[in-house]
């Protein structure tokens, strides 16, 4: 299986510093929503492991995240895409739960639940906690330079990103690296 693992906030949609707290506020990337397509197009799987504190600190519910998710999905599928499934964390930062990002809990249950041991399995996101939690679970750890990611912008990495991690400008770009990198793969086998 052609697994891989995005973070939502500042990875596929607009980041908010006072949260996205309604399916109004919920916008996409430009871009972001086609990169997914592409990679549905190409076989793979796409999951999204997001910490959602907004909902342990009571500025949304249940109810307004699933309306985001619905609006993710339906524009999703005008593009051609889907994400197969949306993981997330419901907890505050003080909480101490084990599916915060940087804790690996998401994606830890991810491979649960895909069945699928996560060496190798690429996950992309914006912030240093989204490349921590996947790097612990085995994932190989791509850095988006978009939302919280911007901060990395002509810079070198600092030395607490994990070891090999890949920078990217945006979605697009990465998922454009992924497939250009599998391209060259069955041309290697291929001969």
């Amino acid at each position: 299986m052609k697994l891989v693992i995005l973070d939502r906030n500042g990875s596929l949609n607009v980041h908010r510093e006072d949260f996205v707290k309604s399916d109004l506020e919920w916008t996409p990337l430009p871009g972001a929503l086609e990169a997914v397509a592409r990679l549905n197009h190409a076989g793979w799987h796409v999951v999204i492991a997001s910490n959602q504190s907004g909902l342990g600190r009571g500025l949304f519910d249940v109810a307004s995240l699933n309306a985001m998710h619905a609006k993710m999905h339906k524009m999703l599928a005008a593009v051609g895409g889907r994400v197969d499934a949306v993981f997330y964390c419901p907890h505050s930062p003080d909480e101490g739960c084990d599916c915060r990002k940087p804790k690996p809990g998401l994606f830890l249950q991810i491979g649960e639940r895909y069945g699928v041991d996560l060496a190798n399995v690429p996950t992309a996101g914006d912030s240093l906690r989204d490349l921590l939690a996947g790097a612990a679970a085995g994932c190989e750890p791509h850095l988006l330079l978009t939302g919280m990611g911007q901060a990395c912008r002509g810079v070198p990495l600092p030395p607490e990103y994990p070891p090999n991690t890949c920078v990217h400008e945006d979605l697009a770009a990465f998922v454009d690296f992924l497939l250009e990198r599998e391209a060259r793969a069955a041309l290697k086998v291929a001969v």
